[in-house]
């Protein structure tokens, strides 16, 4: 009797193009060139949970923003949120809590218009089979310049807000715990509403531009990694979109409530992690559903799944059509995230807009403290989806633990489920696999805008060894140790 498995080739994406951060993907194939299984793979390490620890509890929101050049806004947010809780600032005052709105907001704008124009744009516009050199940003520019204009200076104007809220367009200290450190000048309000209307326009526009492409490719759509899955979110008390606060809200693959309006100080209790050998990134999932069946997905998708109203009236007459596609029941669909993240990028204009007319922003009051605490839980909706920072710190102010569960690693399980499906449908029984098929997979990853840099942490132990050579190559001296992040305690 032969116990040997059966065996496979395999065929390796690397890096995955057009995405923030390093991976690869794996493919393996048997004889007849059917998918065995298909995997996304992380491959760098980032070590941030690690080397936080033993700093003050002050620098923590300046110092995790430098997981990203993308989305330091939402770590900066969810850290200083984070201590929040350990200074006793349990109400900010509305000037503080507006502001980071205000920033916030301008970040997930930028974030997702960057992802659509200049990731994602060149698969939908151009096909996904259309040759490797034409699958660019520059021939978006040559053909679509109208379009790739607007995508320029939709990010600009979202980078502007930051830069008037934070300090600086990238990693900014405008979030401080308790409050913020600044707050916006008249002159600086009447700079950002200069272009807010044609803002709205464009917007608008390219909403138009995602939903268009699904409707006019809806048989691609449904067929191209839609699986059914639960669904993780905030959501404001009303159950409408919140992008900054709200309880946690889980939904099933029909749309049932598996919890919901969940403190998210609490959220030990109700989402846990698990690590896999092939990959630095974690396995969350939905502690009462168990891992087999808890996995989850976050971002765009999940949101305007797990929401009743979005209480902007343009994205809400956008968010109301995208829901009766599917005859208000979740949409599955991984190609939607497009058209989902679209209509978050109108909403964040709406409320910059609503916020810049708003007289709270030139308060003076920017700060609140009260009784201290130990450990706190910052959580936003980052652009990718929910955000989860939890800390310790001692007598001393100093972090003693530091765990992150980023949008990107919510995803993990979808991910690798898109990239298998997508695989065995493009791939599997081919004689010759061409570039095109294997951009299909690609295509898969990029529709969850991953960033994979700020998903690279790891929970147990790492090995890394560290040896020294002498001038002649021979080794002098070599020693082990383990980093990685380390079990919560019970």
């Amino acid at each position: 009797m032969n116990l040997d498995k059966p065996k496979t080739r395999i065929v390796e994406i690397e890096p995955v193009t057009r995405v923030e951060g390093h991976g690869k993907v794996t493919i393996h194939l048997d004889d007849d060139n059917n998918v065995a299984e298909a995997r996304l793979h992380i491959v760098e390490f980032r070590g941030f949970e690690r080397f936080i620890r033993g700093r003050l509890l002050w620098e923590a929101p300046v110092i995790v923003q430098r997981l990203c050049g993308i989305c330091p806004v939402s770590h900066h947010i969810a850290a200083a949120k984070a201590m929040d809780v350990i200074v006793g600032a349990d109400a900010l005052p509305p000037t503080a809590e507006k502001m980071r709105r205000l920033m916030h907001y301008g970040q997930v704008m930028q974030s997702n218009v960057l992802h659509f124009f200049h990731l994602s744009s060149p698969d939908l516009l151009f096909g996904f089979d259309a040759p490797r050199g034409k699958r660019n940003i520059f021939n978006v520019i040559k053909e679509f310049p109208d379009l790739a204009k607007q995508g320029v200076l939709m990010r600009k104007y979202g980078q502007e807000v930051i830069l008037h809220t934070a300090g600086k367009k990238i990693h900014g200290t405008g979030a401080i715990p308790g409050g913020i450190n600044k707050n916006l000048s008249l002159q600086e309000r009447d700079l950002l509403l200069q272009d807010i209307e044609q803002m709205k326009v464009w917007a608008k526009g390219a909403v138009d531009v995602a939903k268009r492409y699904t409707l006019e490719h809806l048989s691609q759509v449904e067929q191209f990694a839609n699986f059914n899955s639960s669904h993780l979110s905030l959501v404001r008390e009303d159950g409408a979109l919140d992008l900054y606060h709200g309880g946690l809200r889980a939904t099933d693959a029909a749309g049932n409530i598996i919890f919901d309006h969940v403190d998210y100080q609490d959220f030990n209790d109700y989402i846990m992690e698990e690590v896999r050998p092939w990959s630095y990134m974690k396995f969350p999932f939905i502690k009462s559903r168990g891992a087999l069946d808890g996995w989850y997905r976050v971002g765009p998708l999940s949101r305007l799944n797990n929401v009743a109203f979005i209480d902007t009236p343009l994205a809400n007459a956008e968010h109301k059509e995208f829901r009766a596609l599917t005859h208000n029941k979740p949409n599955h669909m991984s190609l939607a995230y497009h058209w989902a993240r679209m209509i978050e990028v109108l909403h964040c204009v709406e409320k910059i807009h609503e916020l810049l007319l708003d007289p709270d922003l030139q308060g003076a009051d920017l700060r609140v403290s009260g009784e201290r605490r130990e450990e706190g839980v910052g959580v936003i909706e980052a652009p990718r989806g929910s955000l989860f920072h939890h800390y310790k710190v001692d007598k001393n102010d100093q972090i003693t633990y530091c765990n992150l569960i980023v949008s990107t690693t919510h995803n993990n399980n979808g991910m690798n489920r898109a990239v298998t499906d997508v695989a065995k449908k493009y791939l599997g029984g081919k004689k010759r696999i061409t570039e095109g098929m294997l951009n299909h997979v690609e295509v898969a990853v990029r529709a969850y805008d991953p960033c994979l840099s700020c998903a690279t942490h790891a929970l147990g132990q790492m090995p890394l060894t560290v040896e020294l050579f002498d001038a002649d190559g021979a080794l002098i001296h070599s020693n082990s140790q383990h980093m990685g992040q380390d079990i919560p305690p019970d």
